[in-house]
Parts: C-alpha cells; structure tokens; sequence
C-alpha cells in the first residue's frame, strides 16, 4: 500500500490506476484455504459471503474472522451448529454474533456496525416449508442495508392470504418484491400478475416425487408467460437477496 501511495504522489500513477491496485491488495489469502475478496462490497455493493457447507468448523471460523476484521462483519451461509460452537469459542472481544437458524446464516459483526441503508423489498413464503429459504433472504437484504417487509404462508392453495400484505409492500414501496416457493411454485407467476415491481422467483426443494428437489418448480417459473417475473437457482435465498437489494439500491439512488 506504501508503494503505491507513493507512486501516487510521484505522479507515476494517476488515482484511477492507485484505485485499482489497492482493490487487488484487498484480496487477502487466508492460509492455504481461501482468497478473500474483502473490497467486494465496496467494489460492487454485494458482500462475499462465506459458504460454510462442507467446510470444516476451524476453516469457517479462521474465514469469518478475517473478513469481520477487514470490513467489519461477516455474512455466513449455510451454517452448521458445529461452525457456531467454533464461532462463539473464538469470537473475539468487541464482537457479536447474530445467528438465524431458520435461515443457516450467521453475520459475525464488531459491536455497533450499523448496515447503512440502501431501500425497501419485500420477502413472501408460500408455505412453511420455504421459510428457511426466504429467512436466507432476509439475512441477505439486511446485511445489504435493506429494509424487508416479510410475509409467509401465503402460496395459492388459500389465495386470499396472498392480497392483505401483498397490499402493505406496495403501500410501502418496495422496490421489488422476492416469493420463494416449492412444490409447484405458482406463486411467484401469481405475484408478478399483480403488480408493477421487479419480482425475484425462488423455487425451494420441497415437493413429492416427480417435483425432483425443486426442478419442477424452476422449470414452471422459467417457462412462466407473466412478464416481469426473474429467477434463481433451487433454494439461493442468498443470490435472490442480492439481485433484489441491488434493485432497491438503484431504486432509491
């Protein structure tokens, strides 16, 4: 970093270029385990999240800190209570941990680090089952610095419930609204009929037989004729949680 300041001040590089090389410093290698991009939120207002399915419990841990370190929190996907123990033994003074179960995810954070707020979306569940899924969207959009108006158990085999908070999103002006759905997943198609903001299909893994682990439901919202309707992949509450934040992010301005 020295170096390049310095050349900054020379004049040998201009700001543009001094720019880019700290970025690249913000790659940091965590032993022989992983590359973290610590400058990725600021470089395109999405976190790294640390993935910490089939990592072992030291790995997550040894990861998580020193990303909270750089930018003063970690978001944490797909995490197992055995990472949580770990977790909580290393945490270190100044730290706090806010852990969802229902939705695997826990933001490792310095006290007092405020999420600066950047919108409002919506999140809908249609039925119990997707709760997890939609709670991993949640965790996502706040992290984000997104306001999140929540409603579940709400799918269309008792459309009614759908109307009353569907109604409260756009009262309150969400800038895009995210249905997370299994089985066969009518219900993002459903939402996207309605109204006039982006709407972002999660299809979940629940379902019987031939829903094969949520390919039934993806295929239907990809072959939907409701326009307006984007989806992502089987159970990504995470990515579904990014696309709408950064819908709300440039909705605002």
């Amino acid at each position: 970093m020295e170096e390049i300041l310095r050349a900054l001040v020379r004049g040998e590089i201009d700001i543009a270029a001094a720019k880019q090389k700290l970025n690249v410093l913000q790659i940091k290698k965590i032993g022989d385990v992983a590359k973290l991009d610590a400058n990725r939120a600021r470089r395109t207002g999405v976190p790294e999240a640390i993935l910490a399915q089939d990592k072992q419990p030291e790995d997550v841990c040894r990861l998580s800190l020193a990303m909270a370190e750089a930018n003063g929190y970690a978001l944490i996907t797909r995490v197992k209570e055995s990472d949580l123990v770990e977790l909580e033994k290393n945490l270190p003074e100044g730290y706090e941990l806010e852990i969802n179960r229902q939705a695997r995810t826990c933001v490792l954070k310095r006290k007092g680090h405020v999420f600066a707020q950047n919108g409002r979306i919506g999140v809908l569940a249609a039925g119990t089952a997707d709760i997890g899924v939609a709670e991993e969207v949640v965790t996502t959009a706040r992290v984000m610095g997104c306001e999140v108006i929540k409603a579940y158990d709400v799918g269309v085999a008792g459309i009614h419930r759908l109307y009353e908070p569907l109604t409260e999103m756009l009262e309150k002006g969400v800038a895009a609204i995210v249905v997370v759905a299994g089985m066969d997943a009518v219900l993002p198609i459903v939402v996207s009929s309605h109204v006039s903001v982006p709407v972002v299909g999660v299809p979940t893994s629940v379902g019987y037989g031939m829903g094969k682990d949520g390919v039934a439901g993806l295929l239907t919202m990809l072959q939907t004729c409701s326009p307006g309707l984007a989806v992502v992949n089987i159970d990504n509450g995470f990515g579904a949680g990014v696309f709408a934040s950064l819908i709300a992010r440039q909705a605002r301005g």
